[in-house]
């Protein structure tokens, strides 16, 4: 079944702008659409619809970065009839419309961070544990957050940034599920061109079931990524900036703050 997945994931990939239906991705998975959307969501975390429309979004970063193209023409180039609906889902899951997103980028200034939703009406929980990574021999920082859901997009609920592996806290976090996911990125030692880069590792967590007054521990080991894996969509200095990030924009993650 993971062979048949990863076929479906690599024409994702390859034919992202066309108008791929469930149907048209099953048939390259070579099973019922049914039946592939329960082996797909297990193996990824997600629908088939989410993935795609994630590596649209991804696509999209790209194109704002290495062209030209008007934020018009690049909705229909990766598969969008609508640029409401493009510049809505883009915002949403960058944290930036496609505008000020390429603008910002391409200055390589960080945007000051926004403040997580209020939680004074509710009770809430802290979690707190530990994160690792390979060691790789340079300088790396790592962005511990907490998400709805399985997708690194939007506004996380708490963050937390770290100088290398170590312990990291999450305030704040009001019951319910949620979804914990580290990246680790290089700080230096980083691939000049930003649609080029990558995190070196990312680690994620069990979806955790938070309770009011109840600390939680997690501890987060981190991975290469994986055809599974879906493409980060929230934007992080290291990752999206055109010049490289320095040591003092740590705290400035674009939408990030510490928890």
């Amino acid at each position: 079944m993971q062979a048949a997945v990863e076929r479906a994931i690599a024409t994702m990939w390859d034919r992202y702008e066309e108008p791929l239906s469930l149907d048209d991705i099953a048939d390259t998975a070579i099973l019922s659409k049914f039946y592939f959307s329960r082996v797909f969501r297990t193996l990824t975390g997600t629908s088939p619809g989410r993935f795609l429309s994630a590596i649209r979004l991804l696509k999209a970063k790209h194109l704002l970065l290495r062209t030209e193209l008007s934020v018009t023409d690049i909705s229909y180039q990766v598969g969008y009839n609508s640029l409401g609906t493009f510049t809505s889902r883009f915002t949403r899951s960058v944290g930036l419309s496609p505008g000020r997103y390429r603008t910002l980028a391409r200055t390589g200034m960080p945007v000051a961070p926004r403040a997580f939703r209020s939680a004074a009406a509710r009770r809430t929980c802290e979690v707190r544990g530990s994160v690792g990574s390979p060691e790789v021999g340079l300088p790396t920082r790592i962005y511990v957050a907490a998400f709805t859901d399985p997708i690194v997009q939007g506004e996380p609920v708490a963050c937390d940034i770290l100088e290398g592996p170590g312990e990291f806290v999450l305030s704040g976090i009001q019951e319910g599920v949620w979804h914990l996911r580290a990246a680790v990125v290089s700080v230096y030692d980083v691939e000049p061109q930003p649609w080029k880069r990558s995190p070196l590792f990312i680690g994620s967590s069990r979806p955790l079931t938070v309770r009011a007054d109840h600390p939680i521990e997690v501890d987060l080991e981190t991975r290469e990524f994986c055809p599974f894996d879906l493409p980060i969509l929230l934007a992080l200095p290291e990752l999206d900036c055109w010049q490289l990030p320095q040591p003092e924009l740590a705290a400035g993650a674009i939408g990030l703050t510490r928890g």
